[in-house]
């Protein structure tokens, strides 16, 4: 930016991003048909309202391109690797199993917890949602189990490998050595998972007790053809970081060859499981593109609007020396920011050096690592599959919390977590 870091014009660039996420927070609960209805308009109108700032900053034409950057080379592939991992979830049907009483319930939520740390947090959600939304579709309360969900699936299970959460992908593709998240990160993610379980336990043992237990039946799977996609798709992702055949300018984008491959796969994923996968599958799981709409306006918003935010970051004078500040500024970062960048901007600004941030005992990084997978569930802005469960669980017939109802609810449970990760580990 031409501005070169003065403080007053940064922040009034980051204006339009604070109303995204306020626009977001507030309307659906103070104004909901008047919401669903203008949402897109909304968007653009701070998404333009963006670019009129920037260009005012750096000028009309390094704004527009800024803007064509961001959509094409990192909305677009964003948005179609998480349209091919909501197909694939929804093409695959697990039907029967121990689900759907407490102790079922529990395991699920515990297979779904280390099933992240192998396919991510975004499959293993996708993939185990379904089959507990319909298997606890007799109860009449099932919000503890979402939520819980929430935070153990699509958030802290993911912090075992660079396979599980963005933020330790983009770690181990600077040199972070793979193994590292499983030798600094499983005791914290007990921390977290042991009362979590605990809580989901006793509250669903407490409602169940006052509803009929559901017949056990058989567990089935069907969707094989999705699975194998799934597993492809999963696999393909960390090939990114070594696999680097070149790039290519694409509407005047510079773009790297395996990001496109990884688009493509994607978008070939998308093809073959909506020709092929059987109706009665997608009809038994409710599956239907339209969820996807929120989310998609939202990201797009996100990422238009966020560069400013980052700026502001990169910016910030950090005493690298305390890991205690890093884990509580990285993790409140990533609950309202995209977590990878955030890592990012941290890493870097803590120098950097793979090697050396990694070597025994490692505080910092883990204290940064931590703070950006264990926080994630704080908002449904944290990470990508909160989103995408709560528009599940809603079409389920679930009644699940708004913004802020749900970042108090999070708030209450977690911060004694966090507070008791800050003595033992930080």
């Amino acid at each position: 930016m031409r501005h070169r870091g003065r403080a007053p014009v940064t922040f009034i660039l980051a204006v339009p991003f604070a109303m995204v996420l306020l626009s977001f927070a507030v309307l659906p609960g103070l104004a909901p048909r008047f919401w669903h209805r203008r949402m897109a308009v909304m968007s653009l109108f701070w998404v333009g309202l963006g670019l009129v700032l920037s260009a005012t900053a750096s000028g009309a034409s390094d704004a527009v391109y800024a803007l064509w950057q961001v959509t094409l080379a990192e909305f677009v592939p964003f948005m179609v690797l998480l349209l091919a991992l909501y197909a694939l979830g929804g093409g695959i049907l697990i039907t029967g199993g121990p689900w759907g009483r407490p102790a079922g319930n529990l395991l699920l939520l515990i297979i779904g917890t280390l099933l992240a740390a192998v396919m991510g947090t975004i499959g293993a959600a996708l993939l185990l949602i379904h089959p507990l939304l319909a298997a606890n579709a007799h109860r009449f309360e099932k919000r503890h189990l979402v939520l819980g969900f929430i935070v153990l699936v699509g958030n802290a299970g993911g912090a075992l490998s660079p396979l599980g959460d963005p933020p330790l992908l983009v770690g181990f593709l600077r040199g972070v050595p793979f193994f590292w998240p499983l030798t600094y990160l499983w005791a914290p993610l007990l921390v977290l998972a042991v009362p979590v379980l605990g809580l989901c336990y006793g509250v669903d043992m407490y409602l169940a007790r006052r509803e009929a237990l559901p017949r056990l039946q058989k567990l089935r799977v069907s969707g094989a053809l999705n699975i194998f996609l799934l597993l492809a798709l999963m696999l393909a992702i960390p090939l990114e970081g070594v696999w680097h055949p070149g790039s290519v300018n694409l509407f005047s984008v510079h773009l790297p060859l395996e990001h496109l491959a990884v688009t493509a796969l994607a978008v070939g994923c998308i093809a073959i499981s909506e020709i092929f996968t059987p109706q009665s599958i997608r009809a038994h799981n409710r599956f239907a593109w339209t969820a996807m709409r929120e989310i998609g306006i939202l990201f797009f918003a996100i990422f238009a609007t966020i560069g400013p935010v980052f700026a502001l970051l990169a910016q910030a004078n950090l005493n690298v020396n305390h890991p205690l500040l890093w884990f509580w500024a990285s993790g409140v970062a990533s609950a309202v920011l995209d977590a990878a960048p955030t890592y990012l901007i941290f890493f870097q600004a803590a120098g950097g050096n793979a090697a050396q941030l990694a070597a025994a005992p490692s505080h910092l990084l883990m204290a940064l690592a931590a703070g950006s997978v264990f926080f994630g569930p704080v908002t449904y802005l944290g990470n990508a599959p909160n989103l995408m469960i709560r528009e599940i669980a809603a079409r389920r017939g679930v009644k699940m919390p708004g913004f802020f109802a749900y970042a108090v609810a999070m708030i209450l449970v977690l911060t004694p977590i966090y507070i008791l990760m800050s003595v033992l580990f930080f």
